[in-house]
């Protein structure tokens, strides 16, 4: 259901234990600076032991064509609120900035085409807007970050012959374009 039930630090080898229900999924979220973090959804098993092995990219891999590449930001229908999923891909766009304090982003927020012009421009800054105050909520410096609504003028899936509720929700996103930086070495 989203709640973090525990956390650990894995031993030298990069190993941690976890107990959990017999046959209940759980999801395991892995994150070491330096690194993209994962969030790896566990089968139930009766099963005495289940071996989960996770590998993890350098951060750098999300840095890709003058942008931030992360998983998609989504927000609810009619909502500018940072869900705990957008929190989980947001942090690392903080750990990508503190790496690289030279670094400026511009963030752009998206909606779907349901609603009018006017009501969706400003739906789209408050998710701008949102998106920006978290980062800055995490220290980074609101020198480093702008955000900009965009609407419904940039949809990543046409609607204008309908959608299904999942590509509309691929129209209510936050991208993130690096506006400035020194030398980003991979």
């Amino acid at each position: 259901e989203g709640n973090k039930l525990v956390s650990k630090t894995t031993n030298e080898e990069g190993v941690a234990e976890f107990i959990v229900e017999c046959e209940e999924d759980s999801e395991l979220e892995v994150v070491m600076d330096g690194f993209d973090s994962k969030k790896v959804e566990v089968k139930g098993s009766n099963d005495e032991e289940n071996n989960v092995q996770i590998s993890l990219d350098p951060i750098e891999k999300l840095i890709v064509d003058e942008a931030i590449n992360l998983e998609p930001i989504f927000f609810e229908f009619d909502e500018s609120n940072i869900t705990a999923q957008a929190a989980f891909e947001l942090d690392k766009l903080v750990q990508i900035m503190n790496k690289y304090p030279e670094m400026v982003i511009k963030a752009t927020s998206h909606t779907d085409n349901r609603g009018t012009d006017t009501y969706n421009n400003a739906l789209s800054d408050r998710r701008a807007k949102t998106t920006v105050q978290y980062v800055i909520s995490k220290g980074i410096d609101e020198a480093r970050i702008t955000g900009e609504g965009k609407g419904e003028t940039e949809p990543k899936v046409d609607c204008s012959g309908g959608c299904t509720k999942a590509q509309h929700a691929e129209n209510r996103r936050s991208e993130f374009i690096i506006v400035s930086s020194t030398s980003i070495t991979e």
